[in-house]
């Protein structure tokens, strides 16, 4: 005798159903899908080590190639304000009526440099990283903090160069150089939430990063690196008297004069904004957290398409 065995016939969706729904009657979720805001911080805060071993990574293989190494961390930004000073100094003369003028230049175009690194870094940070993003799993985040921490590794190194140069122009040790940790913390702040927004943006639109170095180009010449804008205040160039107050309220020229007034004796407050550190902390936390959660917001379209 024959068995016949009666297998039931497979159950066939409901058309009408809500994928959604169907999916969840069935134990599936969306795949990579963005965790709750609480989550994701504690998800960064576990890779620490990670975006901190990555940095010192991209760090020292950035200069492996070159002969001279890990010097060019510090030559770059000397040679860059030994061209401004030669440009801007002599010939145009912004140096006029400026103290230690050689600190004054090489303070601003350090700290301009670490603001500029770290947006360019974070513009490709996705985009250029689409490998990584693929084939491991983590918080995206991590990649443009990486960047941004690879960026104050190097200003770092250079600090030491700014030091020695402080020194050699007759600029005293004094407490107030203390201060530069504090205007660092709020400026590594403001990159890292400037860089998170440009990640996404050049994650979804990778030719901005083509545009950024025009735009950043702008930004410096507007922020006093080379020259003074308090001068621009009391000089009579025809400008509206609102020009100077927006400009030294611009965020790369608060922490670029924050760090001159630590650091160079004859940078005095009267120099500064009214409310210098407001603004700076205020610039720090809007940067800080409104990049991180803009960011966050399209942490499962990463690596797609």
């Amino acid at each position: 005798m024959s068995q016949v065995l009666h297998t039931p016939p497979p159950t066939r969706p409901d058309p009408h159903e809500d994928l959604a729904a169907l999916a969840a009657r069935h134990g599936l979720s969306v795949s990579g899908a963005r965790p709750s805001l609480p989550a994701y911080v504690r998800q960064l805060w576990a890779r620490r080590h990670f975006i901190g071993a990555f940095a010192t990574a991209k760090l020292t293989a950035q200069y492996s190639q070159a002969k001279l190494g890990q010097l060019w961390q510090v030559m770059t930004p000397l040679l860059n304000a030994a061209v401004y000073f030669f440009i801007f100094g002599v010939l145009l003369g912004t140096k006029q009526g400026v103290p230690d003028y050689v600190p004054f230049l090489v303070t601003g175009v350090f700290v301009w440099t670490f603001t500029q690194s770290s947006i360019m870094a974070g513009t490709r940070a996705v985009s250029g990283n689409l490998g990584l993003v693929r084939a491991l799993h983590f918080p995206r985040a991590a990649l443009p903090i990486s960047f941004c921490l690879q960026q104050l590794q190097q200003l770092l190194f250079s600090m030491g160069a700014l030091v020695v140069i402080l020194l050699c122009f007759g600029v005293p040790v004094s407490a107030s150089w203390l201060l530069a940790v504090p205007v660092l913390l709020l400026q590594f702040t403001f990159n890292a939430g400037v860089s998170m927004v440009m990640a996404r943006l050049g994650a979804k639109t990778p030719d901005i990063a083509q545009l950024m170095p025009f735009v950043l180009r702008t930004w410096m010449y507007v922020s006093g690196v080379m020259w003074s804008i308090d001068k621009l205040a009391g000089a009579h160039h025809g400008l509206p008297s609102w020009v100077a107050p927006v400009l030294q309220a611009n965020p790369a020229a608060v922490y670029i004069d924050l760090m001159r007034f630590a650091l160079i004796d004859s940078f005095h407050a009267g120099q500064l904004p009214h409310h210098v550190w407001l603004i700076a902390t205020g610039w720090a936390l809007l940067a800080g957290v409104g990049g991180f959660i803009y960011f966050w917001k399209a942490e499962e379209t990463y690596g797609r398409g």
